[in-house]
């Protein structure tokens, strides 16, 4: 049988999926990556690939992953990483892994978004713009139906598109990035204390706490202005949105979408859908899967 297999090497866990031609899920594995010098994860994924293909009855045709961080050219390894997993830097993993074909290794937001356009929300569109709203912000761009990669790979990186030039610097380096004004990671700097994370803060929001109300609307005015950003400059079909701050639901759409009509450019009436993402969790290793069997749009 001609299948896949693809794998979402993530800072937490380790997602793995045999995914038929056309992308219906054969099997499904998840395991920690516990992260350190011994390079555990690469064992695991090594581990996981030939349980798979012992469950399977023989070996998957592509091998797709998709990690954090910048990727080579060449598709064989991630190039830089900061501060986490640094041991995937320049880990060839068809030599690794011993396989007869290039693995190719992409980033993974750029893999959320390939899963999203292959078989998720933007199904069927060549120019999307993704954003991924967890811990921090990702993000990905799909132009003419080929993933904007950049020059040594840093294209798409959108949380780190500054929306306010007096705010402090990211860890990039931009000041006011939306990894930083928007992302979980820093809800209690942003709200003085009063909120833990995103989920306290829309909570809050939702209860009609004014102090949640003006910041959680402040928020939505930044991400509004950071996609409307993204929109003059790509003018993509849809904006994909995902992450798990779209467990917030209406509480999210609805203040973002009357932002968006605030600040969007809208030339003959027209509006850029914002679209939640379908895939959830499995869009990394879809992504990484249809990329390795060579899914085109």
């Amino acid at each position: 049988m001609v299948y896949a297999i693809g794998i979402d090497l993530g800072a937490t866990n380790i997602k793995t999926l045999a995914v038929g031609p056309d992308g219906n899920i054969l099997l499904e594995r998840t395991a920690p990556t516990e992260d350190g010098p011994d390079r555990k994860w690469a064992t695991t994924i090594r581990d996981t690939i030939a349980a798979i293909e012992a469950e399977m009855g023989g070996a998957a045709d592509h091998v797709g992953l998709c990690a954090p961080g910048l990727i080579h050219a060449d598709e064989h390894a991630v190039s830089w990483m900061v501060d986490r997993m640094v041991g995937t830097i320049d880990l060839d993993w068809r030599a690794y892994l011993k396989r007869p074909a290039k693995v190719p290794v992409l980033n993974d937001g750029h893999a959320a978004l390939y899963g999203e356009v292959w078989l998720g929300a933007a199904q069927g569109m060549r120019n999307v713009v993704a954003l991924t709203l967890g811990t921090g912000v990702g993000g990905a761009v799909m132009i003419d139906g080929r993933l904007l990669k950049g020059h040594i790979g840093r294209a798409g990186q959108l949380g780190h598109v500054g929306v306010d030039a007096n705010s402090s610097p990211d860890l990039c380096n931009m000041p006011g990035g939306l990894d930083d004004l928007i992302g979980n990671a820093t809800v209690a700097r942003r709200s003085e204390g009063r909120s833990q994370d995103t989920a306290d803060l829309v909570e809050a929001y939702e209860a009609g706490d004014a102090s949640a109300r003006d910041l959680w609307l402040k928020t939505m005015h930044l991400l509004a202005c950071g996609i409307a950003s993204l929109v003059n400059t790509v003018d993509p079909q849809a904006v994909v949105i995902g992450g798990g701050m779209i467990q917030a639901g209406a509480s999210l759409f609805d203040p973002l979408n009357e932002a968006m009509a605030r600040v969007e450019w809208r030339p003959h009436g027209y509006s850029v859908p914002i679209l939640p993402a379908r895939l959830g969790a499995h869009a990394g290793a879809m992504g990484a899967a249809g990329y390795a069997m060579g899914v085109t749009f």
